[in-house]
């Protein structure tokens, strides 16, 4: 916990709700109904730089899916509301720690929230945090979003992120495990009563954030439907001892073969710690896969892309990035669009985009392959474009894991897999993209110009005769597009440029070149033995 301002227990709280859209686990909530204060005022600021520009459909509505829930939740518990308050939170904010108004007849006397490591975030909570001290409002602040205080994890390994298996497993170690999470408040104090019932702060439409299409939720949002999805998931203890998550299917989509729960996480509808412990239960005493391939281990590489994204100077661009290999990408507006559109004429990676676009989300496997088809496999394009297309898209979008999984994946960071492993976009079943649907069900499903293609030809319809094209209803070049890029050519000649980059770089821990092996740079996605273990 952080503090800063006065001490004085009284007069009013306001607990802001930002990332730990939750009840359960909720630091800044149980001290708030500790703090012997008259009112508590739980409010969410809708900030207006995250609009339609920036934020997709699918996570604006799950976003407001997690606030209506919460604002339900508060009701039935303890009679209370979210209050949702619109405008730039160092204006909004500033003057309820200035005044009180609108909501309080006076400025309160604390304001508590979870911590966040995001850069604008930070510059977001220092402004608060400024404007806290010139109005002697007392601010208390909660590690909560992950399982470790990121702070305190990074001193204890001197200052810098972990950046292999073995790095973060020994960190892991060496900090003990997590504290356990806390249970809700039992009682909370009231709001004060102007605005018990005010419709002024309700929760918004999406049509009045600006959004004009409707959409068909993917995933409800809100600490409900997330703790009972992560209730469900703890009773299915054979699949979690079992888990592997190189070894889940890509294409599986109805249901998919994960846990589904990240989205749940990004927002903090569901706390990470209480999936920890709810792991730790079921494999207790029993034979379990380890990490960095088990659930566990996935918890630890979110950890670690907390720490990078706190420490490593720039994280999310090439310049200035000491973690990120000077790469000379390209610039390729219709190139870009064709990708992020799944138009580029290879069927797994065009459904994978387009499931992306329909529903927001798409497998760690998915990812892995139209990542690295974007960068360094095919079109040799910055791996900062591929990121904000997922950074808008993702119902799961999370600026540290994004990041580190783009610099991964595009193999500009010194941690990346060999850079020369490139997954072929015509994947075959056995290869380490786990795609095991030799009748295209996943291409059909997301493709509805390929549904009448045989399965022959279903992950490459230009192979496909004429005649076959035309009985298919799908001529290719017409009714769905050629392949944008030549693989076996594009890989080549890209693999060279990267080849020639890292050799004319400086001799840094960035710039250094690796050894290339004998793998081809056509393979079909690299045997299972050598693919890379991060997860996207």
């Amino acid at each position: 916990m952080k503090s800063s301002g006065s001490s004085a227990p009284d007069g009013s709280a306001i607990v802001w709700f930002r990332k730990g859209l939750r009840l359960s686990d909720n630091a800044a909530l149980v001290e708030a109904s500790k703090a012997g204060v008259k009112h508590v005022c739980p409010i969410f600021v809708i900030d207006p730089h995250f609009g339609p520009k920036y934020v997709g459909i699918n996570r604006y509505n799950f976003l407001l899916d997690c606030l209506k829930d919460l604002d339900k939740q508060l009701n039935k518990r303890y009679r209370s509301r979210l209050i949702v308050l619109r405008g730039k939170p160092e204006e909004v904010i500033g003057k309820l720690l200035k005044t009180g108004k609108p909501l309080l007849a006076a400025k309160p006397s604390l304001i508590l929230w979870e911590k966040d490591t995001e850069p604008y975030a930070l510059k977001r909570d220092n402004a608060i945090i400024k404007l806290a001290k010139n109005s002697c409002v007392e601010v208390r602040m909660f590690s909560g979003h992950t399982l470790y205080d990121v702070e305190e994890a990074l001193a204890k390994n001197k200052g810098k992120a972990p950046t292999t298996n073995n790095g973060v497993g020994t960190l892991v170690k060496a900090l003990g495990e997590p504290a356990k999470p806390l249970p809700p408040p039992s009682k909370l104090p009231p709001l004060p009563p102007s605005v018990a019932n005010a419709k002024a702060y309700d929760v918004p439409t999406l049509k009045q954030m600006g959004y004009t299409a409707s959409v068909k939720p993917y995933l409800v949002g809100g600490e409900t439907t997330g703790l009972a999805r992560m209730a469900t998931m703890l009773k299915k203890t054979s699949y979690i001892r079992s888990f592997k998550k190189p070894q889940t299917r890509s294409t599986a989509f109805d249901p998919p073969d994960t846990t589904m729960l990240s989205p749940y996480f990004k927002f903090g509808c569901v706390s990470i710690r209480d999936f920890y412990w709810g792991l730790k239960k079921v494999c207790s005493g029993a034979s379990h896969s380890k990490p960095p391939e088990s659930l566990l281990g996935q918890i630890y590489f979110r950890e670690m892309a907390y720490m990078m994204g706190a420490s490593i100077p720039n994280f999310d661009r090439q310049a200035g990035n000491p973690s990120c290999k000077q790469i000379p990408w390209a610039k390729n507006q219709k190139l870009l669009t064709a990708w992020e559109h799944g138009r580029t004429g290879y069927p797994y990676i065009d459904a994978a985009m387009r499931q992306l676009n329909q529903v927001g989300w798409m497998h760690h496997l998915a990812r892995h392959a139209v990542a690295c088809f974007l960068t360094r496999g095919d079109l040799w394009l910055s791996w900062e474009q591929g990121r904000d297309v997922f950074d808008k898209l993702l119902l799961d979008a999370d600026w540290s894991l994004n990041n580190m999984n783009w610099l991964a994946l595009s193999g500009a960071a010194p941690w990346s897999p060999p850079f020369f492993r490139v997954y072929h976009p015509v994947p075959k079943m056995d290869s380490s993209l786990n795609v095991k649907d030799p009748e295209g069900e996943f291409i059909r499903e997301f493709i509805p110009e390929l549904r009448k293609m045989p399965s022959k030809y279903i992950y490459a319809p230009w192979t496909a005769p004429m005649e076959v094209q035309k009985a298919a209803g799908c001529i290719v070049g017409k009714d769905y597009p050629k392949p944008i890029v030549d693989h076996e050519a594009a890989s080549k000649a890209n693999l060279a440029r990267f080849k020639k980059a890292l050799s004319s770089a400086p001799k840094t821990s960035a710039g250094k070149g690796t050894k290339r092996s004998s793998t081809s740079s056509g393979s079909r996605g690299g045997s299972p033995a050598k693919r890379p273990k991060w997860g996207a």
